[in-house]
């Protein structure tokens, strides 16, 4: 034999063993999510979508994958979204001041008009686009259409007193009933922030972060997931970046009073799924690429996870 037929030989010998090694880590990390996917399987989760990942490009398209994922991995994701910076931008095109009042936006009767037309017209309609890239699976609705959510008007105390904010509305009931029918027709719902009055005509613009709790709660949701723009719950903020993994509902009771105004909602949202029947509440970096496959699928996971006190009995 020739040394450049043995050569051959030997190259050709190597090319298995070459292209295995290649595809290793990916056999790995399918069979680490094994378990995960078990334990998932056929179950509800409900994701609220803000923060960097509504206003980056790749974030956005990266999000639609993993939802996409989620369901055709046999998971039934639901996503309630706000629309912050893109309320303020429209608002101002309109000439209308962007006003906060105990951290909620104070909705005037023409700020409702716009909050109505930018959720349900533009934020949803993208959203659901791109979902729909991936096939015939996204359903926008809002909290008006069958009446999901209903609200009434919402006055936060402020130095004591009750101060009106206009439109801003505190949930009183959720009626899943579309959600689940679509749901069970292997759609993905896509929930706009906005409630029908409990007692006149009008609507009311809802925190996405206390809605998707509420919604997370009537569904008997798996998870509740919500994204933001820091990394997880701070164990000593600003003195700290050290990241709170895991917390009970007690242990985040204690901590809410200490916590910044933008963290509150969305820690208050995750007590109240917990303490509703939710197994776990998530707080996971949405700047973070496929941040929720890493929360869902992997041991290492992302943020923090909040669970009920009975669940966290005796863990670190």
């Amino acid at each position: 034999m020739s040394q450049s037929q043995s050569q051959s030989q030997s190259q050709n010998q190597n090319q298995p063993t070459a292209r295995k090694h290649t595809a290793l880590p990916k056999a790995r990390t399918l069979i680490e999510a094994l378990p995960w996917l078990t334990r998932h399987h056929g179950k509800t989760v409900v994701i609220k979508f803000g923060g960097n990942a509504m206003v980056d490009e790749e974030l956005k398209a990266a999000f639609a994958q993993d939802v996409v994922f989620l369901h055709h991995a046999g998971l039934k994701p639901v996503v309630v979204h706000g629309g912050g910076p893109q309320i303020s931008k429209a608002l101002d095109r309109h000439g209308i001041v962007s006003e906060f009042k105990a951290g909620l936006r104070v909705t005037t009767e023409d700020a409702m008009d716009v909050v109505r037309m930018v959720l349900a017209g533009q934020v949803q309609r993208e959203l659901v686009g791109l979902l729909n890239q991936h096939g015939p699976l996204a359903v926008g609705l809002t909290g008006e259409d069958a009446h999901t959510i209903t609200a009434t008007k919402h006055q936060p105390r402020i130095e004591g007193e009750l101060v009106d904010i206009g439109r801003v509305g505190e949930i009183t009931e959720i009626d899943t009933g579309a959600i689940e029918a679509l749901l069970a027709d292997g759609r993905i719902p896509v929930v706009s922030s906005i409630a029908r009055s409990q007692d006149d005509h009008h609507v009311y613009n809802v925190n996405a972060d206390t809605a998707a709790a509420a919604l997370a709660a009537a569904l008997d949701a798996e998870t509740l997931m919500v994204l933001t723009d820091v990394e997880g719950l701070y164990e000593d903020w600003p003195h700290s970046d050290e990241v709170i993994s895991r917390l009970t509902a007690t242990e985040l009771e204690k901590l809410l009073p200490e916590l910044a105004s933008g963290m509150v909602p969305k820690m208050e949202g995750c007590l109240y799924a917990v303490r509703n029947g939710v197994h776990t509440a998530r707080v996971i970096d949405g700047r973070v690429q496929h941040s929720i496959l890493l929360e869902i699928f992997t041991d290492e996971g992302i943020g923090t996870m909040v669970v009920p006190d009975a669940e966290g009995e005796g863990t670190a």
